[in-house]
């Protein structure tokens, strides 16, 4: 749990909020969460690998899109967060206030997921038609973007169209939204693949500050994105992976999603943050350390 004795201004399932007046201060937990719920037990590290790789993604894109970082760097932390600086180090963002926009922009490379499973039934993902004879896993000929609705914690984010994204902010938004979400994943995409990682799907979240639309919140996480082993991958089954889907697989086989989510074995904790700090290493080149 959290050893910050300043209560947040806003929680989400892993990010600690406090508003700072003219910037935020977001604090990466190691809380975890999965099929929209808070599970019990917290991944050790977790919120350290979530912080130091959206910021290694943050300086690697900012030719592609400006982003909301200021700093992650103990010595800029306000005074009165200070003696917290040993549990913060390496976990939390000093970042720009940004209107933020009302949809989470989901961009799809492969065929995984609840994406197969509409496919396997209609044809389509999120209603975009797909070639005939597409399997688990399969690479789409081009990226496809399947925006959604954000939902509160403990709700459910809801596939839209993207005119139904234009309805909620407008033609021109919604397709900057779009052109750059395609434009940062095509890009991360690309340098993954040369350090061995496919990137199947990911999600953005976008704001605008001072006017410009810039990427916010976390970006490219194990969180946020499928990674696979670009050296294992077969089209037509499942992919071993560097993310979440572990968990989600042992609640799949353990728990029916109705009421509080089981506590996860040790050996998943262990397996879930090992995934989690392969994936930094992996796309990085840098050894994790924590």
């Amino acid at each position: 749990m959290s050893v910050i004795d300043i209560k947040p201004d806003a929680q989400g399932k892993v990010r600690d909020l406090y508003d700072l007046g003219d910037k935020l201060l977001l604090v990466a937990t190691d809380r975890i969460s999965a099929f929209d719920y808070i599970l019990p037990d917290e991944i050790p590290g977790k919120g350290i690998v979530l912080t130091q790789l959206s910021c290694f993604w943050f300086e690697l894109l900012a030719g592609v899109v400006e982003n909301h970082l200021i700093s992650s760097d103990v010595a800029d932390l306000p005074e009165r967060f200070k003696p917290y600086a040993d549990y913060l180090r390496g976990r939390f963002m000093l970042v720009k206030k940004a209107e933020m926009f009302p949809v989470e922009c989901i961009v799809r490379g492969y065929l995984a997921g609840s994406g197969l499973k509409e496919y396997d039934d209609r044809g389509t993902v999120c209603g975009i038609s797909l070639p005939a004879g597409l399997v688990n896993s399969s690479k789409l000929v081009e990226p496809i973007y399947t925006p959604s609705t954000k939902a509160e914690v403990g709700g459910h984010d809801e596939n839209i169209s993207f005119e139904r994204t234009a309805q909620l902010m407008g033609e021109q938004d919604a397709a900057a939204l779009r052109d750059l979400s395609l434009e940062v994943y095509t890009a991360a995409r690309d340098h993954a693949a040369e350090n061995g990682i496919i990137i199947a799907d990911t999600k953005f979240e976008f704001g605008r500050v001072g006017g410009k639309i810039v990427l916010a919140d976390e970006v490219l996480t194990p969180d946020s994105s499928r990674f696979w082993p670009g050296d294992a991958y077969e089209e037509g089954k499942d992919q071993p992976s560097f993310d979440k889907q572990f968990v989600r697989d042992w609640l799949s086989a353990h728990w029916d999603r109705q009421g509080t989510p089981p506590h996860l074995p040790q050996d998943v904790i262990e397996k879930t943050a090992e995934k989690y700090v392969q994936a930094y290493e992996k796309i990085t080149g840098r050894p994790f350390t924590y």
